[in-house]
């Protein structure tokens, strides 16, 4: 279930998640980049991001906190899980915090070093509610949040940021200078500081997105080649080499062999082990 966050707070929020998964199996789910950061709160049972060879689990936080990402990171869980993630905008964790974007780049960091420590209060009353009370919740935290802080000066970003989606994120570094009238290298500061990402690395995200956004909606009689052009690659390999890189799987294998959880989660097919 996708909620969208009311008007004051959809400057910072794009929108909350809410996933379940009563699997009580080991289930494999793949996190990559949508050009966004993420609060994940796992309610029911902690994640595992990994094991060692002496077969010892590597336990996730109970929440945490997921930076901009490099490609992908797999994730799992052993038992039913329960998650609540809000999904900042690409400057919302920036603006809400007043720290670089660039320190959580492709990191998973626990809420308590992030956040105050309301935000355990937080944890807690999530797991014992239901999803419009949590709704609330999440809502009333967040409100509080942005009540404490100034308000930033986001307008090169905030312009930069609609110039590439609506771009699709197909332009040169060029065009970009050239629409806001800053330097190249302001540019590239800006975005580190305030997103995580350069201006060129976030519209590929974009371009990706959008890709899929064409995959998804996509008649039966329109093959891949097609939807590859018109979201801006020149070839099926190029496509295949970009989306491998985000994603560590291909086109068809995401079609085909993997269930959509959200834009930019998906769970693993067949169920893997560690």
């Amino acid at each position: 279930m996708q909620v969208s966050p009311p008007k004051e707070l959809s400057p910072y929020i794009k929108h909350y998640l809410f996933l379940d998964n009563a699997e009580t199996a080991i289930q494999k789910f793949r996190l990559f980049s949508d050009g966004n950061t993420g609060l994940v709160f796992s309610v029911k049972s902690k994640l595992i991001s990994g094991i060692n060879k002496q077969q010892i689990k590597d336990y996730l936080p109970v929440s945490f906190l997921y930076g901009q990402l490099n490609g992908f990171k797999d994730l799992y869980s052993e038992n039913e899980i329960t998650l609540i993630i809000v999904v900042f905008q690409p400057n919302g964790i920036h603006q809400l915090l007043g720290i670089p974007a660039s320190e959580f780049h492709d990191s998973i960091i626990p809420v308590e070093d992030v956040f105050d420590q309301k935000i355990i209060e937080l944890q807690e009353q999530l797991s014992e509610e239901n999803n419009q009370t949590r709704v609330e919740l999440l809502n009333q935290f967040f409100r509080s949040a942005i009540a404490s802080k100034p308000s930033s000066n986001q307008l090169i970003v905030n312009h930069s940021l609609n110039f590439i989606i609506d771009k699709k994120g197909l332009f040169s570094i060029k065009q970009l200078v050239e629409y806001t009238g800053y330097t190249e290298r302001h540019l590239e500061r800006k975005f580190k500081e305030c997103i995580g990402l350069n201006p060129k690395k976030f519209g590929n995200v974009v371009r990706l997105h959008y890709f899929l956004k064409l995959l998804k909606n996509k008649p039966d009689d329109i093959n891949l080649t097609g939807i590859c052009y018109d979201a801006g690659f020149s070839d099926q390999s190029h496509l295949i080499k970009e989306f491998k890189k985000h994603t560590g799987i291909t086109p068809t294998e995401y079609v085909y062999n993997t269930g959509k959880l959200a834009n930019n989660l998906i769970k693993r097919f067949p169920a893997s082990t560690f």
